[in-house]
């Protein structure tokens, strides 16, 4: 064991079904290629080029979902940096620039829900108009979709995207996912702030995360979501271990990660021949590992409190996503934002 009450994962403990996720914690540090620069396709998805997303030029785009496989999606649109971000089960998965509202034509904020989807559509308002792989969020017109982006607010009030990114997250969303809007298109204010979770929950509320208060090592509550899947975050750039279920953050730790390494890794648990093993996912920029076992070698990169790992151990399955980034994991305050009531329509006119 480690000093100050930390447990260090050491190779013997392996042995002992509890401790596979040690295994998984430590191997991540292992063969971590320099991410590549090249944006704008899912080759290029890294959570640090989201993590730097002011270096994004218009049209360019980062998309990563394996990094959180399942659970709630939220989609945050920062109007004053000309941004969108996308969230499953809390953890960042995509990140885009994108052209909102001109003046005179200012894209609305607030808490929306996707109404209606059509991966074809055409504005019946203008000039029957291409919209590809529209998401409606109020019956007045504005939507999310593929379109212009030279790099300034220039829509008649919807957010447009770059056209594979409106593909990605068409398909990586349904009816009623939640889409927060804020900010000032006409004042560039540095509203978001570059931590990989979440700001909102799915319902678009504000969430109240906890950091550690000076000297406390760990806090675990279960019950802040007793179901759902469970996303694991390793941030070594905060030294923090983080612990999502149903897209709830349930645990947070100290750790002592030991890599410089600023690459970024996926693990998931699956199920060999009836029993749980940790492979690697082959997320993008990392194909030729989809499926790799996990090794012990580097098994003491990684040291955290005994009981957190207990507990950590405890929620941890098949179909568990761990995620190794460099990425920071905390959160700012967000100003409530009055909730949009989907009403049913009578007329639906179109954005642009």
């Amino acid at each position: 064991m480690g000093r100050c009450g930390f447990a260090r994962l050491d190779a013997a403990r392996l042995r002992a079904p509890a401790n596979a996720l040690a295994l998984v914690l430590a191997v991540a540090f292992a063969l971590l290629p320099v991410l590549a620069r090249a944006q704008g396709s899912k080759v290029s998805s890294a959570p640090e080029l989201a993590r730097a997303i002011e270096t994004l030029e218009p049209g360019e785009w980062v998309w990563a979902p394996e990094v959180a496989p399942d659970g709630p999606v939220l989609v945050f649109v920062d109007l004053s940096r000309q941004i969108a971000l996308v969230y499953r089960n809390g953890v960042r998965i995509g990140a885009t620039t994108v052209s909102t509202g001109k003046p005179g034509h200012a894209t609305p904020t607030g808490v929306f829900t996707i109404l209606q989807k059509d991966a074809k559509h055409r504005s019946s308002t203008y000039n029957n108009a291409p919209m590809p792989y529209q998401q409606r969020l109020t019956w007045d017109g504005v939507a999310l979709h593929a379109g212009g982006l030279p790099g300034y607010p220039e829509s008649h009030g919807c957010v447009h995207l770059p056209y594979n990114f409106a593909r990605e997250l068409f398909a990586a969303t349904e009816l009623g996912v939640t889409v927060v809007i804020e900010g000032d298109a006409q004042h560039h204010l540095e509203t978001s702030g570059n931590a990989l979770l979440s700001p909102f929950d799915d319902a678009g509320q504000a969430i109240a995360y906890h950091p550690l208060r000076p000297g406390e090592q760990f806090h675990w509550t279960p019950n802040i979501a007793r179901e759902g899947p469970v996303s694991v975050i390793v941030s070594k750039l905060d030294q923090r271990i983080v612990v999502l279920r149903g897209g709830k953050e349930i645990g947070r730790s100290v750790a002592r990660i030991r890599d410089a390494d600023p690459g970024s890794h996926v693990i998931t648990q699956i199920v060999r021949e009836g029993k749980p093993h940790w492979v690697f996912v082959g997320m993008a920029g990392h194909e030729e590992e989809e499926g790799r076992a996990i090794d012990e070698a580097l098994l003491n990169r990684v040291e955290m409190p005994r009981q957190f790992y207990r507990d950590l151990n405890a929620v941890i399955g098949p179909g568990t996503t761990v995620l190794v980034t460099n990425s920071r994991v905390g959160a700012g305050t967000w100003d409530h934002l009055t909730v949009i009531e989907a009403i049913h329509p009578h007329a639906v006119p179109e954005g642009g």
